[in-house]
């Protein structure tokens, strides 16, 4: 089961002058390194990742065909891993106020749980049938009533943990250019043969 999911994930990106405009956002007036990526460029990246799990390690890899383009790859990735960096932030800020928010009511669950133990008993008289209803129905509601707080916090938290760990890939992952101009080829293929021959 563990073999279908990849442990190395490569987003290619592919670097020239007539598509890099389209990874961005096209009314953000900043320089390239500090645009906004555009929504599609987004989803794009986001969809390459949708297999990666704990122990996946992520890769881009860009694709240049001249060192004109070469130039490009540095605000490129800037830009990107600043995008990244800024969601991981606001990933983990939500996850402290949904920590903070659950543990206040799961706080608040036990309060009622006191006040429906502690205090229910001493307005009931003891020989009635009335307070083993009373006390009974209280039972019931205290643990209805603190049910969500303990589900929330128990099994809530792996879709925060996993979407900061994933951002956090997203942010710091490894750049890979990949050289596709015909004189890298040239001298490839030269190498190669002078490989071959020695």
């Amino acid at each position: 089961m563990n073999s279908s999911f990849p442990k190395k994930i490569n987003i290619f990106i592919s670097v020239d002058v007539p598509t890099i405009s389209t990874y961005f956002n096209a009314h953000d007036p900043a320089p390239l390194y500090k645009r906004q990526l555009s929504h599609q460029f987004e989803q794009y990246i986001m969809n390459s990742v949708t297999n990666a799990k704990r122990f996946s390690v992520i890769f881009y890899k860009l694709k240049c065909s001249s060192e004109i383009e070469r130039q490009y790859t540095q605000p490129l990735m800037y830009a990107i891993k600043r995008h990244f960096t800024e969601k991981r932030a606001l990933r983990e800020a939500e996850f402290r106020r949904y920590k903070k928010r659950s543990f206040i009511l799961l706080g608040l669950s036990f309060l009622v749980i006191v006040l429906c133990h502690g205090i229910f008993p001493l307005f009931l008289d003891s020989n009635s049938h009335f307070q083993t209803v009373i006390l009974t129905g209280a039972d019931i509601f205290s643990w209805v009533f603190i049910w969500r707080p303990i589900d929330t916090l128990i099994f809530d938290w792996n879709p925060h943990l996993k979407d900061i760990s994933l951002l956090d890939k997203l942010s710091t992952a490894e750049v890979i250019i990949v050289n596709t101009s015909k004189e890298t080829e040239k001298k490839e293929s030269v190498m190669f043969a002078v490989q071959q021959a020695g």
